[in-house]
């Protein structure tokens, strides 16, 4: 793909700050969407909460990606903090499809972040992009947030919803907690061990979303996990394999339910999502296998 602008929201994140750095060092200009005065001609003014983002900075990007939101993780779900989440993500879709449909020239894609949480808890069923939602609040969050890119879409802008798994990663997300605590031979399986977890490594998630940022005939969603999930015991067999560590500490039901509350059923439940629509377009993973992707996080 020849050298082109895009914009991205949430570009200190995780996946937004590893995004970032893969288009810059092929030669993409890359405008960051910040929540102050911009300080460099590559940052853009925003605000999600009003409704505000400085259209102009935005003219002339061939793609616009949102990864932008609170963390799910980052604390206890209070119905102030369940607020935050909602709001953060429902308020920045909104405010970037609203200004990528004003342009004049719009871009070419509206990428927006969302979240395996779509589909609730599978249980052992394996779901892919043509399952309904769930029920719960990640499921109706998750509908409401791919909801809020109506402007873009109704004014023929292409765009997509990068449902994401759980990320392995050295730092932040849930693998950022768990790789400390395996390494201290602190490590084991979170309630009874039986719950799917369905994950992709950093590398494989950034590769996917420049594919769907690249590839013109894709719109929707695509579940952003590796092909074949695994239950969080093979996970937690997987870690103190590559760790050399034992894993013998597991983490009762109970304890979690106490420790994290009404979040805990995130850690508890059971989602089996497959990536159906990105290998049936042509994608290739890297590090498919859990032990491939623990690998490449340390490396």
């Amino acid at each position: 793909m020849e050298a082109s602008r895009i914009a991205v929201a949430g570009a200190s994140g995780l996946i937004g700050t590893a995004l970032v750095r893969s288009l810059t060092a092929d030669g993409h200009e890359v405008v960051r969407l910040v929540r102050r005065r911009p300080r460099t001609d590559d940052e853009v003014e925003w605000d999600p909460e009003r409704g505000y983002v400085d259209a102009v900075g935005l003219t002339g990007c061939d793609a616009v990606v949102n990864l932008a939101g609170a963390g799910i993780a980052d604390r206890r779900w209070s119905d102030a903090y369940k607020r935050t989440i909602r709001d953060s993500r429902l308020l920045g879709t909104a405010t970037l499809a609203e200004a990528a449909a004003s342009l004049d020239r719009p871009p070419r894609v509206f990428l927006n972040g969302s979240a395996m949480g779509f589909y609730g808890d599978t249980g052992t069923r394996a779901v892919d992009e043509s399952a309904p939602p769930g029920d719960g609040f990640l499921p109706s969050l998750c509908v409401e947030w791919e909801e809020a890119a109506a402007p873009a879409q109704e004014a023929g802008v292409r765009t997509v919803f990068a449902r994401t798994g759980l990320v392995v990663a050295p730092k932040g997300g849930a693998w950022g907690r768990l790789f400390p605590l395996f390494k201290a031979g602190l490590g084991g399986k979170m309630g009874d061990g039986r719950q799917y977890w369905s994950y992709i490594a950093l590398h494989d998630h950034v590769a996917a979303l420049r594919f769907l940022i690249d590839s013109d005939a894709l719109s929707g969603p695509f579940n952003l996990t590796a092909p074949e999930p695994l239950t969080n015991g093979e996970i937690t067999a997987a870690m103190g394999r590559v760790l050399h560590r034992p894993t013998l500490f597991p983490v009762p039901a109970p304890v979690l339910k106490a420790a994290l509350g009404e979040m805990a059923s995130e850690v508890l439940g059971s989602q089996r999502v497959l990536p159906t629509r990105l290998l049936e377009s042509g994608f290739t993973f890297a590090f498919p296998g859990i032990e491939e992707a623990i690998r490449a996080a340390q490396a």
